[in-house]
């Protein structure tokens, strides 16, 4: 399949220049003393280690893409927001087609490269705060600055390009391969836990029991769906009968996906950010770092699982319109058995899908949290380079990504029944 070959293949490509685009500091920074700041937050179990998972090690290294793609998450945030909470703008997406999805799409954009400079500067601030600049000059600044900007710049501009050229949402492959790209680090976490004796290699156990059971359940959850039966009833068009059919409309239980854990990261690092613009000794930076910052306290692990269940909400109900679907099975002579065509379809759709949200994000929750609660009850080693979050981005995105390999590959089966007749249309 030539056609499929070239869109793994140019995603690849684009993974490469990501990987090889974290790899190049920014100049002005001591990276090495950067980096020991970075092992002991991540030890400490800070926001800042969690951040730095997400660009693939390019914010400990302070790399032209230190920023990743949360500032673009972000910016997406905020527009589906917007878009909820103006007429207007719900009114451009809905009745626009796709001259109002492609404004929304620029303006998200431009959102994502605004915030990707004012987190550019939150993380200048903090380098120069604990000393980590050779350089504190006007000059260097901007250039430290504008630096970081250009990288989420430039990685929007990637993500989209796999999206529309490779295989895969681009957003989420990203993040997928800068996640993917700690593996030797957890290696290394496990070949560590093996050397210290029999407590170490009980622990090592653990992880790897605890991981391949949450990838199981991962898998298994994804794959599930409720089918509610649709009837079909007969339709006479001039001397033909159609219709008359039974099939059902398939439902995710987690229809969400692994928007709600990004998103709710992607928030709660915000605090961290603007933290870094005030004094250490103000109260409220002191707040922020212990409990905003701190991904093992208790006020981030409550303020995260309610972000989880909003958004898990929230994006079901931007994604799903039940009084949309009803009237595209009255339409179609469709109905659901026992339930009357038009608005009862749709109560009965919010109805279920209600349900089913309410089941995701109990599972999302479980996912998200069990394996944070787990290391700190059992005190195992807290430097764990991978948590719930990251092996749910890992699972979710691969799904995803096979599924759409899957459907290129069927469709190419079926392009042999689908011919011209050449031959004829030439008069042959």
């Amino acid at each position: 399949m030539p056609e499929l070959r070239k869109k793994i293949l140019y995603t690849l490509f684009i993974i490469l220049i990501f990987r090889f685009g974290s790899c190049i500091p920014v100049p002005f920074i001591d990276t090495q003393l950067l980096a020991q700041y970075f092992e002991q937050a991540s030890t400490n179990g800070s926001m800042l280690g969690y951040l730095d998972m997400f660009s693939g090690g390019g914010l400990s290294r302070a790399t032209i893409f230190a920023m990743s793609i949360t500032p673009y998450i972000n910016a997406s945030i905020i527009l589906q927001l917007l878009t909820v909470a103006i007429p207007a703008l719900e009114r451009m997406v809905k009745d626009g087609g796709e001259e109002g999805r492609k404004k929304i799409a620029s303006w998200t954009r431009y959102v994502g490269v605004l915030l990707g400079l004012l987190q550019g500067l939150s993380y200048y601030a903090l380098l120069r705060n604990q000393g980590f600049l050779s350089d504190k000059g006007v000059l260097a600044a901007v250039t430290i600055i504008m630096t970081f900007t250009a990288g989420t710049a430039l990685i929007m501009w990637m993500g989209e390009h796999i999206t529309q050229k490779g295989i895969g949402n681009g957003i989420s492959i990203i993040l997928f391969a800068g996640i993917v790209s700690r593996g030797p680090s957890l290696m290394r976490t496990l070949g560590n836990l093996f050397q210290t004796g029999t407590s170490g290699i009980v622990s090592a156990i653990l992880m790897i029991i605890i991981g391949i059971f949450i990838v199981v359940f991962i898998v298994f959850m994804s794959n599930a769906e409720r089918r509610i039966p649709v009837q079909y009833a007969k339709r006479v068009v001039g001397r033909k009968m159609y219709g008359g059919s039974s099939t059902y409309l398939p439902l995710k239980i987690n229809m969400s996906g692994v928007i709600p854990p990004i998103f709710a990261s992607s928030i709660l690092a915000v605090p961290t950010l603007i933290a870094q613009f005030g004094n250490s000794d103000q109260s409220w930076v002191k707040w922020i770092n212990s409990n905003l910052a701190n991904t093992t306290s208790v006020w981030y692990i409550a303020l995260y699982a309610l972000m989880i269940v909003f958004f898990c909400f929230f994006y079901t109900e931007i994604t799903f319109n039940p009084d949309e679907t009803a009237d595209n099975m009255k339409q179609y002579g469709g109905f659901i058995p026992g339930i009357r065509a038009g608005s009862a379809t749709s109560n009965y759709l919010s109805y279920v899908m209600n349900r089913l949200n309410t089941v995701g994000a109990v599972y999302l929750l479980f996912v998200a949290l069990i394996p944070t609660v787990l290391i700190m009850a059992l005190n195992l080693n807290t430097k764990l380079p991978f948590g719930g979050t990251t092996i749910l981005i890992i699972a979710g995105v691969g799904l995803d990504t096979l599924r759409q390999a899957k459907a290129q590959t069927e469709q190419f089966q079926y392009a042999g029944f689908l011919f011209e007749d050449t031959d004829h249309k030439e008069g042959k």
